[in-house]
């Protein structure tokens, strides 16, 4: 087994509709890290009120739970995203590749009614490994 971790697309399934990849494998062995759902809150405890400054807000918070671990993006494996509001893709994928570049990891995302407060238009879940 590969010591490191890898992304894929298999060839008997159509290509990803995304920028995200269908599998994202880990070695044995790997440490595992998974984070609780981040939101756009701001350094200074504020919860914008626009989607996209929460976008902006939701993708600093991960970097800085990252960096806590010593971990990048090439660590994450998985993210659930879920949004109250359509998301304005042009903008949500200006922010991930500023992330992730062009290495996806597997990714879910669902539009839902409500988050934990009404001022949250978006919660992001990241699963990381190192190996």
């Amino acid at each position: 087994m590969s010591g490191k971790i890898t992304r894929t697309n298999p060839a008997t399934v159509p290509a990803p509709v995304g920028k995200y990849t269908h599998i994202t494998k880990i070695p044995r062995g790997a440490e595992l890290f998974v984070a609780s759902g981040q939101i756009g809150v701001t350094p200074q405890g504020e919860i914008p009120a626009a989607l996209n400054e929460q976008v902006v807000h939701t993708f600093a918070n991960i970097k800085a739970i990252l960096e806590s671990e010593n971990l990048t993006s090439e660590h994450i494996i998985k993210v659930n995203i879920w949004a109250t509001e359509k998301l304005d893709w042009d903008f949500f994928y200006a922010e991930w590749d500023k992330l992730f570049g062009n290495d996806y990891p597997a990714m879910t995302v669902g539009y839902i009614t409500a988050l934990g407060l009404p001022e949250i238009k978006i919660e992001i879940e990241i699963w990381a490994a190192r190996v």
